[in-house]
């Protein structure tokens, strides 16, 4: 069992910069790969990026690539997405999420198995 809990979000300005942070708890942290998803008002949950186990692998979304930076610390049982150059059109609650996929399904939502609480992520124009 892995628990997930996301915090960092909050009312940033365009251009500016937020860094999230997603908590696990459960021995099992370190085997699984991590991924980020987002919902804005009246749009499906998408996926933004993931990260392998060992943090050796990554992949963006086209919309957030060169922008967002995912990572990890297994050591501290935490993922972090660290987001510069926001735009209005990021504004959406971010999700955590853990799962056993293989880097080709991490765009998949139900690939993953758990899910942090989400973290609202407002960027003003």
């Amino acid at each position: 069992q892995v628990q997930l809990v996301e915090s960092g979000g909050g009312l940033v300005q365009a251009g500016g910069s937020l860094r999230l942070s997603c908590a696990a708890s459960g021995r099992t942290f370190s085997t699984y790969a991590m991924g980020w998803f987002r919902q804005a008002p009246g749009k499906e949950r998408e996926f933004v990026t993931a990260i392998s186990w060992s943090g050796g692998s990554t992949s963006y979304a086209d919309s957030v690539k060169g922008r967002f930076t995912i990572s990890r610390d297994n050591a501290k049982n935490t993922v972090y997405l660290q987001m510069n150059s926001l735009k209005p059109e990021d504004t959406a609650v971010y999700y955590c999420a853990a799962g056993k996929a293989p880097s080709s399904n991490w765009y998949r939502r139900n690939e993953y198995d758990y899910w942090g609480q989400g973290t609202q992520v407002t960027v003003s124009s």
